[in-house]
């Protein structure tokens, strides 16, 4: 989503009580801007119900909503966020995905099977594995990597939205300089993955990776130039130095 400020942001979410979704949706509507939505919408391929709210007020949404039920229980927010997931807009999604990475403080071993579920059930573009995996669920494989078997197991799935999250909810970790061998064992399984989003996200998975491991990086790519498609190959090599790139793609 885009990111460009509103001056005329004011929140004003003030339900008495819980927050609910209805209250978190009439918030939403006072903000909807009809050009950046069907704008939004075309630059998704595979389709994405928007109001049409720009991304940092859906934040500044989330984060004044979250303000009033962040001393409630983790298992009634976990509940307001799957009423959030069950509706087909980004916008709603967005909030719960938020709401769950404020809580990683509260994470336990057990949300791992509530946050797969989600991606299954409530995940079905990009945007929203990708802000999931990136945040709220990469913070949670960091914390508890014993589960880190699981998500390779994703790479086997027929869903598309699995196979792209296993790579991306590595981003997390790799930054942290952690976890590379397993990333590796990731682009390993998704090698020959036909579905260019999964090409997409794998190859962001290494071109992150390279950051804090370059030469590791460099090396894998050199060892599968041949059988890595041309797409992951890309994005794994975005931040090498133009010498490295051509050694990437066998120019020399």
């Amino acid at each position: 989503m885009c990111s460009v400020k509103s001056k005329n942001y004011k929140p004003n979410v003030r339900p008495k009580g819980m927050i609910t979704r209805a209250a978190i949706v009439r918030e939403l509507k006072k903000h909807v801007d009809e050009t950046y939505r069907k704008g939004a919408e075309s630059y998704f391929k595979e389709g994405i119900s928007l109001y049409g709210v720009r991304a940092n007020i859906v934040r500044r949404v989330a984060a004044d909503a979250f303000r009033k039920i962040k001393k409630e229980n983790k298992k009634e927010i976990f509940r307001l966020c799957e009423d959030l997931l069950r509706s087909r807009y980004s916008e709603e999604k967005a909030i719960a995905f938020d709401w769950a990475h404020r809580l990683q403080k509260k994470y336990a071993p057990g949300d791992f099977r509530l946050f797969e579920s989600w991606l299954r059930k409530y995940v079905s573009n990009w945007g929203a594995c990708d802000d999931f995996c990136r945040h709220a669920f990469g913070v949670f494989v960091h914390e508890f990597p014993e589960f880190l078997p699981d998500v390779l197991a994703w790479t086997r799935s027929r869903n598309r939205w699995l196979r792209r999250g296993a790579a991306v909810i590595m981003i997390h970790s790799l930054r942290k300089g952690k976890h590379l061998d397993f990333a590796f064992n990731i682009a390993d399984a998704l090698m020959s993955d036909q579905d260019y989003l999964v090409q997409n996200g794998y190859g962001w998975m290494l071109k992150d990776a390279s950051i804090i491991f370059p030469s590791q990086v460099l090396n894998y790519v050199v060892n599968h130039k041949k059988e890595m498609p041309r797409r992951a190959l890309r994005y794994a090599i975005e931040r090498f130095t133009p010498e490295q790139k051509r050694k990437a793609m066998g120019s020399t």
